[in-house]
């Protein structure tokens, strides 16, 4: 840089102090810590009392972790001077709420500065508590996991959680049970409520509304009525699997509501049917469990394979496997899960449409009685047709970005190292996948 003009370091504003009413007045760098000597820019010497003008009595020493320098651990050594006031005796502190709630460890910035690690860069808390040091002894700074932990759950809940327009605009929800532990002790189901709208409208990414525990109609039938009446008449699309539990509570909270069981659960649905029916024949044929070698367990994963993604090899073992007389049920399986999915695939919406129709009211005619499982998956589609055509009168609506948002919290528990507290975990998904980046950015 050429004739470059530098001029004196402003370390309040560096160290962004001077939005938390503080200065700096010395420093201390050590290779493993810096400390910050700082006094509170406004007096505070009237009684909050009678308004009498205070006697200075001495100061005390508040600590405060702050934002890592150079992610060197930031210690805040705050003068903070007491007065008294000389007629109704009262004594009291400078006011230093802009730097810190009362009783915090942690400046407003520090966790801030949390929140955003956990939000923004996914950090674990663990690796959040180790920039912070939020902790001294008698040897120095430690680390204290809790401490950063309570700092960013209570930040995150009142700055992005609790904020009262975080459901307006929501048209298209989904709904979905989520395994989040994966022990014996206690219930390890939740339902999850997602917001499909930005992939309807094709503006943004799904985003977690709320996680509650259980599933069944009651949980999410209770969730939706402790929601605004203005959220209930905005919804338009709700979409599900198959259970009959979320479709009921849905007709009667949402009753202008479209309820559509996605295409997601579908086909895998019909994958299922086609799974059972290999694992029969398989039994019927051999006697025993698929095992390597086995015709029809060789195939197993190219069965569920679209019939326009097969190659030339897998084409060849299929029509190897299915000449034979004894897997003529699973071929019959196989061609109506082919024609499911070919159904969703097609570019023609109507057509689509018409083509699953056609492959619902075929498995409601008479379908021979040992296509057991064709029966059965017949027997759901007919109960569920209205909301597995509905897929093709509203487009994008899809529980597909709900098992994705299932696939991030897993590797939220696994960064995590897992959770054993659900109201931590709920306020640690929410953080995660609630949709929260953009918004966490304006207040940075």
């Amino acid at each position: 840089m050429l004739n470059a003009t530098f001029t004196a370091p402003d370390l309040d504003t560096f160290s962004q102090l001077d939005r938390l009413g503080l200065t700096v007045t010395g420093q201390l760098i050590e290779p493993h810590r810096s400390v910050l000597e700082c006094r509170v820019l406004e007096p505070d010497n009237w009684c909050h009392g009678c308004g009498q003008q205070g006697v200075s009595r001495g100061t005390v020493i508040r600590r405060l972790t702050h934002v890592p320098l150079g992610w060197r651990p930031t210690t805040l050594q705050v003068r903070v001077r007491r007065y008294r006031c000389p007629d109704c005796r009262s004594v009291w502190r400078q006011d230093t709420k802009a730097a810190a709630e009362p009783r915090a460890v942690l400046s407003r910035h520090a966790a801030l500065w949390a929140l955003k690690g956990v939000v923004i860069d996914r950090l674990s808390v663990a690796r959040i508590a180790a920039g912070l040091a939020v902790a001294w002894n008698t040897a120095g700074l430690a680390v204290a996991w809790n401490t950063a932990n309570d700092a960013i759950l209570a930040t995150g809940q009142q700055l992005l959680i609790d904020d009262p327009t975080r459901l307006d605009g929501v048209r298209v929800i989904g709904v979905d049970e989520h395994v989040w532990s994966h022990t014996r002790r206690g219930s390890k189901y939740v339902t999850v409520i997602i917001d499909l709208t930005p992939i309807r409208d094709g503006t943004g990414p799904s985003r977690l509304l709320d996680m509650v525990p259980g599933r069944s109609k009651k949980v999410f039938k209770t969730w939706l009525e402790g929601q605004t009446a203005q959220f209930r008449d905005g919804v338009e699309v709700v979409a599900m699997d198959g259970f009959s539990g979320f479709k009921t509570a849905t007709a009667e909270e949402l009753p202008e509501a479209t309820a559509v069981m996605d295409p997601f659960h579908v086909v895998a649905l019909a994958g299922e049917k086609i799974d059972q029916c290999r694992q029969r024949v398989q039994q019927a044929t051999l006697g025993h469990r698929g095992r390597s070698g086995d015709p029809l367990y060789g195939i197993r994963r190219v069965l569920h394979t679209g019939a326009d993604l097969l190659t030339d090899k897998q084409i060849t073992r299929l029509k190897a496997v299915f000449a034979r007389d004894e897997h003529v049920e699973v071929e019959a399986t196989w061609g109506i899960y082919q024609r499911i999915v070919a159904a969703y695939r097609h570019p023609d919406r109507a057509s689509g449409k018409k083509a699953l129709q056609a492959v619902i009211d075929d498995l409601t005619q008479e379908v021979p009685t040992q296509l057991t499982e064709l029966i059965t998956l017949g027997r759901t589609l007919k109960q569920r047709a209205l909301d597995v055509l509905a897929y093709f009168d509203h487009p994008g609506t899809s529980n597909g970005p709900t098992e994705a948002i299932n696939g991030r919290l897993e590797h939220l528990r696994g960064t995590a190292l897992g959770f054993r507290n659900l109201a931590h975990y709920v306020i640690r998904a929410l953080l995660d996948t609630g949709g929260f980046r953009t918004e966490l950015h304006r207040h940075l």
